[in-house]
This record gives structure tokens, sequence and C-alpha cells, in this order.
């Protein structure tokens, strides 16, 4: 077994305490290659933010798992080689069994998701205690998940939404011990976050999606006060990367992604933990199609994934000073 400690990460406990009192959320950024560990450790160490480097269970497999943990190792000290030893969280977002869970804490996972929501409640329930119960004995600390999030990102599916009944958090969070709470409040997963009629449309034809449910959070903050809640399905989805990657090639349509000015607010909340990754992978596509088209004769993949490296990190360090709100607080 390998000790999260081991590697130099840090779990979520003192982290998340401190986002909640000083009205921040700390950047969840998803990564499963050098090139976006990379753009995620220099956005960082500029801007003086923790980090939550997360990893899907399709990431886990794509980059395999032995060298998840010597990258994560890797991330402490290159941070440190940068500048700034910053704290860093490896997380495993949206676990679905207590046996992925075990694993990631054997194998130097700091913290995990267990995402019991396609269950029953009370299935959710036992499900999340039980990997409450394991993670906490080796100081790991766990997110549970109450309400779903409709789209697709990686290998989560769901059709449709159930937003997070506030009625049923004290309950859940007592009965698992849970260290934080991810919730349903209009988010969702993947770059088509809406469809078009659900939008209204501005004067110059972009589309507005409904607004995120505050008065569910609200009600959330007043039965939890000082809990730390998470937001998942919250990339923005920039219409000048979706106008890049249609202009070069790409055929993304209708993508719609949460307004940054509603996740600044919700930053300013009990919501301490912001998921963002499809507005990564867009970052990138965009730089990469835009070099192919531009350079046809270039085949040094240095040549393409560098520029999407840089697109990365800028947008990363545009998240973090102006919709997290976590620049300086590392």
């Amino acid at each position: 077994m390998t000790s999260y400690k081991e590697l130099g990460l840090v779990n979520s406990k003192e982290m998340f305490k401190k986002a909640v009192n000083g009205g921040f959320a700390v950047p969840a950024f998803n990564f499963n290659n050098m090139e976006q560990m990379q753009a995620i450790l220099q956005a960082c160490v500029e801007t003086g933010s923790p980090v939550i480097l997360q990893v899907s269970s399709g990431a886990r497999k794509y980059a395999n798992q032995t060298l998840l943990r010597y990258m994560a190792q890797g991330a402490v000290e290159y941070a440190k080689e940068l500048g700034k030893n910053i704290p860093i969280v490896l997380h495993l977002d949206h676990g679905d069994t207590f046996e992925l869970c075990k694993s990631c804490i054997d194998t130097g996972f700091s913290s995990v998701m267990i995402d019991g929501s396609h269950h029953s409640y009370e299935k959710n329930i036992e499900l999340t205690k039980q990997v409450v119960d394991y993670a906490h004995k080796h100081d790991v600390t766990v997110e549970g998940e109450l309400g779903v999030l409709s789209g697709i990102e990686d290998d989560v599916v769901a059709a449709k939404s159930v937003y997070t009944s506030p009625d049923q958090v004290i309950d859940f969070t007592k009965k698992t011990g849970v260290d934080s709470l991810a919730i349903s409040i209009g988010t969702s997963h993947g770059a088509n976050k809406f469809k078009p009629e659900q939008c209204t449309r501005s004067a110059d034809g972009i589309l507005i999606p409904p607004p995120l449910r505050f008065d569910i959070l609200e009600e959330i903050e007043k039965k939890l006060p000082g809990f730390p809640i998470v937001l998942h399905g919250a990339s923005s989805v920039p219409q000048d990367l979706i106008k890049i990657i249609n202009s070069n090639g790409g055929k993304l349509k209708d993508s719609v992604g949460i307004p940054e000015e509603q996740l600044r607010r919700a930053a300013k909340s009990a919501v301490c933990k912001i998921n963002i990754d499809s507005d990564g992978r867009l970052a990138m596509t965009a730089a990469v199609r835009k070099v192919f088209v531009e350079q046809p004769q270039e085949f040094d993949p240095r040549k393409y994934l560098g520029p999407a490296r840089d697109a990365l990190k800028t947008l990363y360090m545009h998240k973090i000073k102006n919709v997290l709100g976590s620049e300086g607080k590392a």
C-alpha cells in the first residue's frame, strides 16, 4: 500500500475549511496526460492557488494507475521546482464502487468520491458509508453525492437531472460521515449542457441557459452551515473556443455551459470545490485543430501539444482569478 503522505500530497480537509471561511472555491481540474498536468500546475503555482488533481475511472485506465501514482508525486516536486510548495490533492472523480475507491486509496489517492447517486437513497447511504469507513482509517477524505447531474463526460452518463433534496442532506451526511457533498442545482456534464429550446437568446444570438437553483443551495447551506459543498459539471463552454474549433474543421453544435458569473456567486457560498473538465478539453482541442489547419506539414507532437498546454494554462489562470477566487489562497 502507498500512502498519499509518502507522495507529498494532502487531503482536502484543511483546504475546504479555508475555502468555506474565505469565500472561494478550490479548482478541481481533471487530467489524464502530462501536458494537462503541466498546465494545471503552472497555472496554480503562478497564481498561488491550491489545487485538486482529479482522475476519473476512465482516465485511470487510460493513463495507468502506476504511472498516475508517480505523476502525482512528480506534480508535488514540479510545483516546488516552479517556485511554490502549493497544497495538492489527488482525487478520484465519480468512483462508483467500493472496490475502485479502495484501490485508489491503496495506491496513493488522498481523496475519493463515491457516487452512489444512481442507486436508491438507502443504497447510496450504505455504499458511501462503506467507503468512508475504509478511507478514514487512512486519513483520506470522501466526497459523496445527492441528486443526479445529466449529461455525458468520460464514464459518467445520465439522461436527466434530479435536483438535490435539501430535506435529505442532514440525514445523509450524518449517516455516511462524508467530508463533502456534491449537489445537483442545475449544472450538468459535458459541453452540451442544455438544449437550445431550454435557453433564451440574447440580442446578438447567444444562447443563455436557465439559471442555477441558488434557492436549493441556500436551503442546503441553512441545514448544513459551514459544510463543504461541491459543484460538478461546471464548465462554461467559452464560445470563442467553440468558434475556433468549428472554424478549423470541428462540428460542435449548440454547446452551452454555465455562465461564469453564476459560478463566481456559487464560489462565494459554501461551494468550496468546483469541477472543471470540458472547458479544458475545448481549450486543448481548439489549439490542436488550429495548428493542424495552419501548419498541415507539422507532425511533431510537441508542436501541437505544446500550444495545447499553453492554451489550457491560460484558461485555468483565468478560472482561478476571475471565477473561483482561489488566487493567492495556497
